[in-house]
This record gives C-alpha cells, sequence and structure tokens, in this order.
C-alpha cells in the first residue's frame, strides 16, 4: 500500500462494455488482443444481472441485499411510485471504491463517465446524460458534468451529448462513439488516477436482433474499432486498462405479460383518465416491476400472498418464483425488493403491460419515456412497424421540435414479439457470460467474483 506523500497510483482506465462476452470477443480484435497479451477470466454477476445493481457490486464490493439496489428500479414503498433510473448516488449504500481508495492514498482522483448513479457521487470529474426538460413539455439532449465548466468544453469540442442516440429508436454507436471521445478528453485534460467508462453501444442491436445476428456482429466489431483509439491513449499514458462487463445478453422469443395475470386474477388494480389506463400501485393488492428477464412482485399484504403466488405459479415463462428464502440465497433480500421475485426461462422475458386493451394504453406507452413507464420497456428500440405513417410522424415532431414547439414522438410500438436478446437471469455458462480482461499479464485467475472487482482495482492501482 502507497503512503501517502509517496509516488502516485498506478492510473486504471476501466471500460464498461455492456453485455461483451466471451464469444464476442472473438468479433472485436482490439479487445482481443488486449486479452491476449494480458489477462481475462469469466467474471461473475449478480441477480438480478443488470446494469445498476451490477455496478454497484463492483464499486462496493458487496451484493443487492447490502447495497440496495435491486434493479434497474424498484417500487418506492414511501412514494407510492414505481421509478427506474435514478440517478442520486446515495442511493447506492456501502463503501465506494473512491472512498477506500483515498482513505490508502489523500488525494485520489476519479472521473466517471457515464457510469450510473453518477450524481452526487464523492468523484472528482463527472458526465452523465441529464436532459433539459422544459417548462413546456419540450426534452432537449444534454448532460451533467462536474465541474460544471466541463459542460461547455465537451459541447463545444464533441457537439451536444447525443442522448437521442444513447436510447431509443435511433440508438447506435453515435453515443458510444462520444463517450469515447469525453473520456480521451478527460484522460488528456485532467489525468484522473481512475477513469470509468460506460460504453452502452452492445446493449442495442443485441436486444434487437439477438446476440448471433449478423447484425449484433457487426456492432461488436464497430464498437471495438471506436475503442481502438482510447486504448492507444490509456497505452500511451500508461494507464493499466480494465475491460468489464454487467452481463451478456442470450437469445429470447417470448414476452411474458407478468402484470396482466395479475390483473386478470383481480390483484392489480387501475385507475382511467382520458380513456387511459394508468397502474395504481398504492391500490393494486400486487403488481409486478419489469426489469427485463426479472421482475418484483410487490404484494401489499401478507394475506394476498397464497392468491399472487397461484396468479403466477403455471405462467408460461416464468421458470422461478423467489420467496423470502430464495431472494436471501441470491442476495436480493433488501426491503426494496419486492415480496417475490420472478425469474423468466431462459428464452422468456418480462414486459411492463398492464392494461387488457391497447386502446386503453396511457400516451406515455408509445414514446420513448424511461421514468414515466413503471417497468423496463425494450420496445422502445423500434419504430413501430404496423403504423405505415410512423415516419412521417417523427418527421413532423422533428419539425415542431427544430421550431421550438412541442411535439409527441409516438412511434414505439405495442407489439413486444420483435425482441430477440434480453438478460437479468444468472448466466447458464461462461460463454453467454460477463468477461474481465486486463491489460496486466496474470492479474486474475479462473474467475473473478462481482463482489471482487473492488479490491481487483485497488490491488492493481498499487493501493491494496
Amino acid at each position: 500500500m502507497n503512503a501517502p506523500g509517496t509516488a502516485r497510483p498506478t492510473p486504471l482506465l476501466v471500460l464498461d462494455v455492456v453485455g461483451l462476452t466471451p464469444r464476442l470477443l472473438d468479433h472485436m480484435p482490439h479487445l482481443k488482443t488486449l486479452a491476449q497479451s494480458g489477462s481475462h477470466a469469466p467474471l461473475g454477476t449478480v441477480l438480478p444481472a443488470v446494469t445498476c445493481a451490477a455496478q454497484s457490486t463492483f464499486l462496493t464490493g458487496t451484493m443487492p441485499s447490502e447495497h440496495g439496489i435491486v434493479g434497474n428500479g424498484w417500487y418506492f414503498r414511501e412514494l407510492g411510485d414505481v421509478l427506474l433510473w435514478r440517478q442520486h448516488n446515495g442511493l447506492v449504500a456501502g463503501d465506494k471504491l473512491w472512498d477506500a481508495a483515498r482513505r490508502a492514498h489523500p488525494g485520489y482522483t476519479v472521473a466517471n463517465i457515464c457510469w450510473w448513479y453518477a450524481m452526487g457521487a464523492d468523484t472528482d470529474i463527472t458526465v452523465t446524460p441529464r436532459p433539459i426538460y422544459y417548462a413546456d413539455g419540450r426534452k432537449e439532449p444534454d448532460c451533467y458534468t462536474r465541474p460544471p465548466d466541463l459542460h461547455d468544453e465537451l459541447t463545444e469540442e464533441l457537439g451536444t451529448f447525443p442522448l437521442f442516440h444513447f436510447w431509443g429508436p435511433g440508438a447506435d454507436l453515435v453515443s458510444s462513439r462520444w463517450i469515447i471521445d469525453a473520456t480521451r478528453h478527460i484522460l488528456r485534460t485532467r489525468h484522473p488516477d481512475l477513469a470509468l467508462c460506460y460504453l452502452p453501444h452492445l446493449d442495442y442491436d443485441l436486444q434487437r436482433f439477438g446476440p448471433d445476428d449478423p447484425r449484433s456482429l457487426r456492432a461488436a466489431a464497430d464498437l471495438d474499432a471506436a475503442v481502438a483509439p482510447l486504448l492507444g491513449d490509456a497505452r500511451a499514458e500508461g494507464r493499466t486498462v480494465v475491460v468489464l462487463s454487467e452481463y451478456g445478453i442470450t437469445r429470447v422469443s417470448r414476452p411474458v405479460d407478468i402484470n396482466r395475470a395479475l390483473r386478470r386474477a383481480g390483484l392489480l388494480e387501475v385507475h382511467t383518465q382520458d380513456g387511459m389506463e394508468y397502474l395504481d400501485p398504492m391500490a393494486s393488492r400486487a403488481f409486478a416491476v419489469a426489469d427485463h428477464q426479472i421482475a418484483h412482485v410487490y404484494v401489499r399484504r401478507p394475506e394476498d400472498l397464497d392468491a399472487t403466488r397461484a396468479a403466477l405459479d403455471g405462467l408460461p415463462g416464468i421458470e422461478h418464483l423467489l420467496d423470502d428464502e430464495g431472494k436471501k440465497a441470491h442476495h436480493l433480500d433488501h426491503p426494496r425488493a419486492g415480496e417475490l421475485v420472478a425469474v423468466a426461462e431462459p428464452d422468456a422475458w418480462f414486459t411492463y403491460y398492464y392494461w387488457l386493451d391497447d386502446a386503453r394504453a396511457p400516451d406515455f406507452a408509445q414514446l420513448v419515456e424511461i421514468h414515466r413507464k413503471p417497468g423496463y420497456d425494450p420496445v422502445e428500440l423500434f419504430m413501430d412497424p404496423l403504423d405505415p405513417y410512423v415516419k412521417v410522424k417523427a418527421a413532423t415532431a422533428l419539425a415542431r421540435k427544430k421550431l421550438g414547439m412541442r411535439y409527441r414522438m409516438a412511434v414505439v410500438p405495442l407489439d413486444p414479439s420483435p425482441i430477440r436478446g434480453s438478460h437479468g437471469r444468472l448466466p447458464a455458462s461462461d460463454d453467454d457470460g460477463p468477461l474481465l480482461i486486463c491489460s496486466t499479464p496474470r492479474a486474475v485467475g479462473d474467475r473473478v467474483a462481482a463482489t471482487d472487482v473492488k479490491s481487483l482495482l485497488l490491488h492493481l492501482a498499487g493501493l491494496g
């Protein structure tokens, strides 16, 4: 361990390449070369194997039962509301990587470029997606930065953060390129001891088309080419590079309408406004927060547990229904978790849909609206193929946007069947699971546990 006042720690660059697996590595020559010249191993993940839960485990060295991030969102009982994709780091309990690093080396500096729960974190440099929500209802792309002057610096050099390429029907390599270029700029101008960089590109086509589709393999090759200059910068600066992934995406073909099953059983309640149905979580006896292949099932009263189990037992696509013992076995026994946790079968995933008639779906169902939907909706990656005017609608909305007028981009289909890739279950094999690569030879053994990532990074920095 370095004593205060001694030489600086070894600088690190940690790339979270979403969805990276050993199978995909064969299509990514730069990362494969890094793995061959350095070291690599299968990386354990957590249940649920989703971004927010896995990243929180990497950075705290603890499981969801301790750090409290039980998914990408959950039912906030104290608010009576389902909230996904919150950004405040205060939601993550436990000793963070940077806290431990600074105890070992006061003055240790950290840059977080688009890892989740970035806002309010004790990092020195922060870049995270943050749209502008105008008072008239318009939403415009932007990002939040610390220090504040970094915002205009990055915008002037790279352009506005490409939010509509980060998620939605237009999600593509543009957003990952921006993040790569922002990371290169920060390394060049700020020289943090640790730089965390999140690259989402593989998430898109692997969910749209499945992990084995030629378009997905091309996405892997494209991302590999885009990240090569950043790897070169790190090598020139003498940075140790760690590449890891949170989960592997596997092929699916069956959406499971878990909330519709609960509604038909008389357990889920809705309220109606302007002909549209809205989930009423406070009045529901039971409802589910769908999150890829995991669904937290919240049951308001203990006496309704048996009825909830009965409504879901035998529902095609559900493999396990975890009770208190099951949650504890998977380190998911936290007050934020549902009373039951549904795990999908390998080829299935959960929709959030709760309405029984598409004509009564809320208007946000056909929008890219990650903060209003009471569950994750991967169908936001598509434009509605059944709407012959969908491109005209999109063009009209964009024209209104350019004129500074309010617009409604209602282009998302209500049919979940096109989705071909998902995640959230524990992987069935190492080939389909996450991976850790290190530029340092013999840095890792046969396998790395998710809870060991924090200590590994401290060791690579020379701090533990």
